[in-house]
């Protein structure tokens, strides 16, 4: 465990520890989930690709004329390596099935992978630095999340990947940069400058949700460049007065960014998600399909469904009742537990194809949101943000009343998906963009990720040229 004295801040602890971590401290499993992890980067941020929000980006950086070395994923795009941090990050987060911290409540490797692989265009970077600058990542984003409590942090408007994550992204770039020391530590005070992210999307269905991770990978990044070039940041940027954890968070728990450091590589407390939605709907979803798959009825024998929520998650997915039984956008219904109720029920699934446009004018459909409660649950709140239990019940026209709870959802550390399955995944979601060829050879690269002398290799299969 690293520990900081009396006269060293939370941030020049975490500076010091994110700045030293070698390949050779990480165990063959720590590795193992960093590797894992790459592959989902690789298939959702293939498929985020081909999104309207993610093509929009890549316009942008067109029509501003941006071009550079660094591959836009999905496409046969260069530009700068800052602008395809943004652009990959983003695409990254539009599909909704990117990975998941549940203490912190946020998605780490959205802004972890893409940083670092931009990164291989400024300096080189071999597998191994490339495994240990994101392991780094995944640890400085959680921690940050997890102190900030994500109910508190929800409760001021903030989404915690955009926030959490231009600190993950500024020291991702700095150690492979080599920075070390007060330069370490000055690009994150840098980055806290830049730390937003608002939870206003919410409210329209916008698309600025999917924006936040590949904003936090540009800002640190030219954080890590600022400091490079002497440029000087706050070096309480966490702990101080004004720092992030105060003005973030209405009750932070300081402690939390350095228990464990060290002991505990964040990485491995990462899960994945299985269906195509928001962190919150992914357990409900999979209790809704054990009752289908145990039971015998109809989508319009469906009397009702009650649905047992985390009080953090409320409104995310399940307030303004109104506004979640009627989604108007895919993003509305990224956002909607009714709207998960239903399809889950109707189809078996909540896949990307049920997150499309008309579905939820589908009788069918309709008749389930219509019928959908969310409740709070004490005995459910008691165990967040470490784990996200959940059950569901559904009663039907005939009087029967079905039941299925969980304390880990399918994609948990505790409850994982496979390596097989994960390779499924990609398979599935990589399918629309690249060749059965090129998906062998990404696995392969993966797979053998450590032994890469240059990890361009890497976004170079990512890229369609």
């Amino acid at each position: 465990m690293v520990r900081n004295n009396k006269e060293t801040g939370i941030t020049q602890t975490l500076a010091a520890f994110a700045s030293n971590v070698n390949y050779e401290d990480l165990s063959p499993d720590v590795v193992d989930w960093a590797k894992y992890l790459c592959l989902d980067f690789a298939g959702v941020t293939l498929n985020g690709s081909t999104t309207d929000s993610a093509k929009t980006v890549v316009k942008a950086l067109e029509d501003v004329g941006r071009s550079g070395p660094s591959a836009v994923i999905g496409t046969d795009k260069r530009v700068l390596p800052e602008y395809a941090a943004l652009a990959n990050g983003t695409a990254f987060h539009s599909i909704e099935m990117d990975d998941i911290n549940n203490e912190a409540s946020l998605h780490p490797g959205v802004v972890a992978f893409p940083t670092a692989l931009a990164m291989a265009d400024i300096t080189q970077v071999s597998g191994k630095e490339f495994i240990s600058a994101v392991v780094t990542g995944y640890d400085v984003i959680v921690r940050l999340g997890r102190a900030l409590k994500p109910k508190e942090h929800y409760g001021r408007g903030f989404h915690p990947t955009g926030t959490c994550g231009a600190f993950g992204a500024a020291a991702v770039s700095a150690r492979l940069l080599g920075l070390k020391g007060d330069s370490y530590t000055h690009a994150l005070g840098i980055a806290g400058s830049q730390a937003a992210g608002s939870m206003e999307y919410l409210a329209q269905g916008a698309w600025t949700k999917r924006l936040h991770p590949g904003w936090s990978a540009h800002s640190g990044i030219w954080a890590a460049l600022l400091a490079r070039a002497g440029y000087t940041g706050p070096t309480t940027i966490l702990e101080g007065r004004d720092g992030f954890l105060t003005a973030y968070s209405g009750d932070p728990d300081p402690s939390l960014v350095l228990k464990d450091l060290g002991d505990e590589y964040q990485v491995t407390r990462t899960g994945v998600k299985p269906h195509a939605c928001c962190r919150y709907n992914q357990g409900p979803i999979d209790c809704l399909l054990d009752v289908k798959q145990n039971h015998d009825f109809q989508p319009m024998d469906v009397e009702e469904v009650k649905i047992g929520m985390l009080s953090g998650g409320m409104g995310l997915v399940a307030q303004p009742e109104e506004a979640k039984r009627n989604p108007t956008s895919v993003v509305d219904m990224q956002f909607s537990m009714p709207f998960a109720a239903a399809v889950a029920l109707t189809y078996g699934k909540a896949s990307l194809d049920e997150y499309a446009l008309g579905v939820p004018d589908r009788p069918e459909v309709r008749h389930i949101m219509d019928r959908v409660q969310c409740v709070t649950d004490p005995e459910l709140d008691a165990l967040y943000p470490r784990h996200f239990p959940t059950w569901a019940e559904i009663r039907t026209k005939d009087g029967r009343t079905m039941r299925s709870e969980l304390t880990y959802p399918k994609g948990d550390p505790e409850n994982p998906v496979t390596w097989d399955e994960m390779r499924d995944k990609f398979n599935l979601l990589s399918a629309p963009v690249i060749s059965g060829q090129r998906q062998q050879e990404i696995m392969t690269a993966i797979d053998n990720l450590e032994q890469l002398d240059d990890v361009r290799q890497l976004a170079s299969l990512l890229s369609t040229e």
